[in-house]
């Protein structure tokens, strides 16, 4: 059984890495830096970490002017409130001068769990890749978490990296490289091609297994990077097998769903199935039972694949 990983852990134990290697790397919270595990950087680093208490658009503020003094700041919070509170100054103090700002928000998505519907964002990617100049990533397990979050130390320019609290299984071994804009595949397939991010990623390996069984046989890509998204992975997966479907912990509008569908329209239409939040607000609850309460653990998308291939088989 794979080993299971929180991404907010990885990120705390890879910020205390940077603030070794480099000295201009400087970290800020919003009040939650036990939950976003910022706190432990502040343990090794307290002169270079600033807690701004609950003033999320402040705690923005402060970054865009700490990136323009030559600092590397990581801004954190809950996912909710660094892209909803926070809105226009990321706007227009981080994206418009295009500022060297990292925003790396926690706690994303339904498993947050029983924090409910006010602290689960379900919009957050939406936010983000509306904006110019950001960089949009949602890492699939705790090592593609530690490369990106090294990735963006070392990148000149906004950035927003999407993490979870709940604990996923590990798909990558240490050997794993991330390039940003490009989407790895992590199988080929001849029937369909699973698009997906986050821990959607491993739902789908699990749906693939199953639909194995079944003698159906799914590719499976990785799209880790939202934006800029590889848009010649979407192509060629959709000419090689006809059908895709997107898997996402976020609303299905304006998200991954709707980035490759945009891709898709423009290039190359196929069938499309796009399993997400289909317009709605989470609730309470436990995450594995709300991936299933909302129609998106495993066997959905096993019913998402074979609805898909049956259209494609009526075209």
């Amino acid at each position: 059984m794979a080993e299971m990983v929180a991404t907010r852990d990885v990120y705390g134990k890879t910020l205390i890495e940077l603030g070794r290697e480099n000295p201009d790397v400087v970290v800020l919270d919003a009040d939650c830096s036990q939950s976003t595990r910022t706190a432990w950087f502040r343990e090794k680093y307290p002169k270079r970490f600033f807690n701004l208490g609950v003033a999320e658009a402040n705690m923005i503020g402060v970054a865009a002017g700490l990136a323009l003094c030559g600092k590397i700041p990581f801004a954190s919070t809950f996912a909710i409130f660094a892209t909803a509170r926070a809105f226009e100054q990321i706007r227009n103090c981080i994206c418009w001068p295009k500022a060297n700002v990292k925003i790396v928000a926690t706690h994303a998505g339904i498993s947050v769990g029983e924090d409910g519907a006010s602290h689960q964002a379900v919009e957050d990617i939406t936010i983000m890749r509306m904006f110019p100049n950001m960089t949009v990533i949602v890492p699939a397990d705790g090592i593609e978490t530690a490369k990106t979050i090294h990735w963006a130390a070392s990148f000149h320019g906004p950035v927003y990296i999407r993490l979870g609290r709940a604990k996923f299984p590990l798909i990558f071994d240490e050997d794993y490289r991330f390039t940003p804009g490009v989407a790895s595949t992590l199988f080929e397939g001849r029937d369909a091609t699973i698009i997906a991010c986050g821990l959607m990623v491993s739902e789908s390996i699990t749906a693939r297994e199953m639909l194995i069984q079944e003698g159906i046989e799914v590719g499976i890509i990785n799209m880790s990077t939202i934006k800029p998204i590889d848009r010649d992975a979407i192509i060629r997966a959709s000419r090689a097998t006809g059908a895709i479907i997107t898997c996402e912990e976020h609303t299905i509008i304006g998200g991954l769903g709707s980035a490759v569908t945009e891709v898709l329209t423009e290039e190359c239409p196929v069938v499309v199935k796009r399993v997400g939040m289909q317009d709605q607000f989470g609730v309470s609850g436990s995450p594995r039972d709300l991936l299933k309460h909302f129609k998106m653990s495993a066997e959905y998308i096993v019913q998402a694949v074979r609805e898909v291939i049956g259209r494609k088989k009526r075209q």
